[in-house]
């Protein structure tokens, strides 16, 4: 795709996990000096890259890659391989240089807050098609395994209710079906409503879902903000399994889903976990042209 286009360029890749990992080779085989913080656990970083403390990695880079789920409010890195807690407070902001990129999957309010006091491009991809879609293969698969996993049954011939009907509901949806499942979208846009018919599932709005309700077996849950509030949940079966993919604060009520004596199991982040190879080469081929465009340089790359 691109040859040394990111050459004279240093890229911070600041925490992240087995995803960060192949992401770095591919910023090297593209020209980039990369400077690694965060990753101490793991002995011997791909392409030869050295260990950079966490300051030093800031001050000289052109751009900051942060790991997809982000920073937390109390400015805590998600770092697999880190010895130590990777924080980021005011001090380490401040090094960074101004109008330089800030690559995210979900950037916190703290995140938003410290990128408009510093004048950083804070970039937030988790919701880009070119990586949400792709994304969507590898959440699919390890939802599926979670349900199989804590279930006593097979998903074939079961009954399967899936809340959201975006890009991780569409492929999931597929995948449950392809394997005998009896597929039930849940929708609030008359358009997904439409397409999930077309494609032959049992589709329904939040006023027409509940006589299906007690029959669901497994609920999964893509919207990340709470729709299934204790008058959907009080409808399900004790034994209903409920598998929670939507980034916080996801979609299920879980202190109501608690108290009506219902399993809830989290399962964000699923691409890192059971598939970080193909997650991984996901962001490289998206990461450099993102770069190159927060850079003004996209399109004098040069095509290999």
């Amino acid at each position: 795709m691109m040859k040394k286009s990111l050459a004279g360029r240093t890229v911070a890749i600041v925490g992240g996990d087995r995803r960060e990992l192949v992401l770095m080779e591919e910023l090297v085989r593209l020209g980039a000096e990369v400077a690694v913080a965060g990753f101490e656990q793991v002995s011997s970083l791909p392409a030869g890259l050295e260990h950079w403390e966490l300051r030093r990695a800031l001050a000289v880079a052109d751009a900051v890659i942060l790991p997809m789920p982000g920073v937390n409010e109390e400015g805590v890195v998600k770092a697999e391989f880190a010895a130590s807690p990777l924080v980021l407070q005011t001090e380490e902001f401040n090094l960074i240089k101004p109008g330089a990129p800030v690559l995210v999957g979900i950037a916190s309010r703290y995140l938003r807050w410290q990128a408009r006091q510093r004048g950083l491009k804070l970039v937030e991809t988790a919701e880009l098609d070119e990586i949400a879609i792709y994304n969507s293969i590898p959440t699919a698969e390890g939802a599926i395994e979670v349900a199989m996993r804590n279930t006593s049954f097979t998903l074939h011939g079961s009954q399967v209710l899936i809340c959201g009907f975006g890009r991780v509901g569409m492929t999931l949806a597929r995948m449950l079906k392809g394997i005998g499942a009896r597929v039930h979208v849940l929708g609030r846009k008359a358009a997904d409503l439409a397409r999930g018919e077309e494609q032959g599932y049992h589709v329904y709005d939040y006023q027409t879902v509940f006589p299906v309700l007690d029959r669901v077996q497994v609920l999964f849950n893509t919207v990340p903000q709470v729709v299934l509030t204790e008058l959907y949940l009080q409808q399900l079966q004790p034994g209903t399994l409920l598998i929670e993919l939507a980034s916080a604060p996801g979609g299920i009520d879980v202190p109501a889903a608690e108290r009506l004596g219902l399993q809830v199991i989290k399962a964000m982040g699923l691409p890192g976990k059971v598939a970080p190879l193909t997650a991984g080469r996901v962001l490289s081929q998206t990461y450099p042209k993102l770069l190159l465009e927060q850079w003004g340089l996209f399109g004098e790359e040069v095509a290999q």
